[in-house]
């Protein structure tokens, strides 16, 4: 951890995303099974932004509408933008620790067995999720960082700050899901693992299921009608 923070101020550099300029450092963040990269965005301090993200592949690069991932990697992103400065903590997590092929079998087991990926992979004698974000949180103590605005859902990244000595505020994260797949999983993370997940991202996708399932059996003018209400 040392040598990346002397290192950090040799990485620093413009980033244009959205049509706007940051400054960013990046420092790597060892561990076999839980590293990763923090990328350090303007001069942050306490309280800034900070979002712990799990690498997902699917979501983050190949934008699958059916998970939450890209949406809230996106979001996290747009409100640390917003703010001028923040820390994305990138972490190698595919398939919460499990590897991309082994989350592709629990994928295709779900499909057969009609099961939630936790239960698929339990099926298949595989741990549900093996992530810890330790090493997560002993980067953010590196930089420096007494307290942060956390931007999750997830419970235990802010168990994992908080044991660290760093002061959290939660910063929940909405989205919309995107597929009656997606809303699925976040029903599943909720149950299985206690995320807080904001009532507004159910609900907006209850909206828009209801409409697809019945705009096809109804007349024109009565589907406008109801989407008038």
């Amino acid at each position: 951890m040392d040598q990346a923070a002397f290192h950090l101020r040799e990485t620093g550099h413009r980033l244009t995303r959205k049509g706007r300029e940051l400054r960013v450092r990046v420092m790597a963040i060892p561990g076999a099974e839980d590293g990763g990269h923090a990328m350090i965005f303007g001069p942050i301090a306490d309280a800034c932004l900070v979002r712990i993200h799990s690498r997902c592949l699917y979501g983050d690069a190949l934008r699958s509408d059916d998970c939450d991932c890209g949406p809230e990697l996106d979001l996290s992103m747009d409100m640390i933008q917003n703010a001028g400065c923040g820390v994305l903590v990138y972490l190698e997590q595919e398939g919460r620790g499990a590897g991309l092929v082994d989350k592709a079998r629990g994928l295709r087991t779900s499909e057969v067995f009609g099961l939630d990926t936790f239960d698929s992979y339990e099926r298949l004698g595989l741990c549900a999720d093996t992530r810890s974000y330790e090493n997560a949180a002993r980067a953010l103590v590196h930089l420096g960082l007494r307290s942060v605005r956390l931007l999750t859902n997830n419970p235990d990244k802010v168990r994992a700050l908080t044991d660290l000595g760093i002061a959290v505020t939660v910063v929940p994260l909405v989205t919309r899901p995107r597929s009656e797949r997606a809303r699925r999983y976040l029903e599943a993370k909720r149950r299985r693992r206690g995320h807080t997940i904001p009532d507004e991202s159910a609900s907006a996708l209850g909206r828009a299921v209801w409409r697809s399932r019945w705009r096809w059996f109804m007349p024109s003018c009565w589907w406008r009608r109801l989407l008038a209400l």
